[in-house]
């Protein structure tokens, strides 16, 4: 009897782990695809034999840069269960001119990285008094801590002043960053340079998702982000990846113009789990605005 049940068990976890790799499989495709039909022949200086019925490189010429064969490449592109060596992956990599990030997120979607980051327990999610007491100091500098999910863990009240909407009194499930910003019409109203913004907020969410394929989590909040903006959809679909990066980000507030700051991660254990996000006035224009919201 616990012979049969041990053997179900071992039925159920094999057919589980099938259903990840085939995820993964097809989501490899699809990226390499997508960064396939991206990138510019003539730039690359490949030859215009013949015409093209398609965008970006064919098949044959990745195959050709990256020294592999065109059968086996499509069927890697086809997401086909196939296994890659790390040396053919980095030359399918290198030639279609994969960033750092998008390397990483290829070699993830392949099972060549940490495989056991998604099956961690997860992270504790909510704010212990040290945390709190950080972002209290901060002040009048904006300081949140958010999750790899973008969810809001905890904030100071400059935060709460510089995007115009109180998180505490948010319910738990609306405390997101990407959300607010699909969502709320007084987030979304403060934030400049919305082009650039939110492709570079969905490609860090595609990216960091990688690593939890089939977590009830990660795929509850992109149906969120899916329910909420059919453009949140349609950056989806360019299978755009980025990492974490710091930046420059402009906030146009009510009567006070525009405020621009330094964003600055600083990562808590373990890395790639929370993260710290401390917003830096980046001139006294901007430094002078954060004072007088404090007041």
């Amino acid at each position: 009897m616990n012979a049969d049940r041990r053997n179900a068990t071992t039925a159920v976890e094999s057919s589980a782990e099938r259903f990840t790799d085939a995820n993964r499989a097809q989501e490899l495709g699809a990226f390499l695809r997508a960064r396939r039909e991206s990138l510019d022949p003539k730039r690359m200086g490949l030859p215009g034999v013949g015409r093209r019925r398609t965008p970006g490189l064919r098949r044959d010429d990745v195959a050709l840069l990256a020294d592999i064969s065109v059968t086996w490449y499509t069927r890697l592109e086809q997401g086909r269960p196939i296994r890659a060596s790390s040396k053919v992956l980095g030359a399918v990599a290198a030639a279609l001119q994969c960033s750092t990030a998008e390397t990483d997120h290829l070699f993830t979607l392949a099972g060549l990285k940490a495989q056991g980051a998604a099956a961690r327990a997860p992270t504790c999610e909510h704010l212990s008094t040290s945390g709190q007491a950080i972002l209290d100091r901060l002040d009048p500098f904006p300081a949140v801590i958010q999750n790899a999910r973008f969810s809001i863990i905890g904030c100071n009240r400059a935060y709460s002043r510089l995007v115009g909407v109180d998180i505490e009194s948010l319910p738990k499930e609306d405390r997101n960053c990407l959300y607010l910003a699909l969502a709320n019409p007084t987030w979304r109203s403060r934030l400049m340079d919305w082009d650039d913004i939110l492709p570079r907020m969905v490609a860090m969410f595609r990216s960091a998702m990688a690593e939890h394929t089939n977590d009830p989590q990660w795929e509850r909040q992109l149906q969120r982000y899916f329910d909420v903006s059919d453009e949140f959809r349609q950056i989806w679909q360019r299978y755009e990846v980025r990492g974490i990066e710091n930046q420059i980000k402009h906030f146009l507030l009510p009567e006070l113009g525009v405020v621009t700051v330094q964003q600055t991660h600083w990562w808590s254990a373990p890395k790639n789990g929370d993260r710290l996000l401390v917003y830096v006035p980046a001139d006294d224009h901007s430094a002078q605005c954060l004072k007088r919201l404090a007041d």
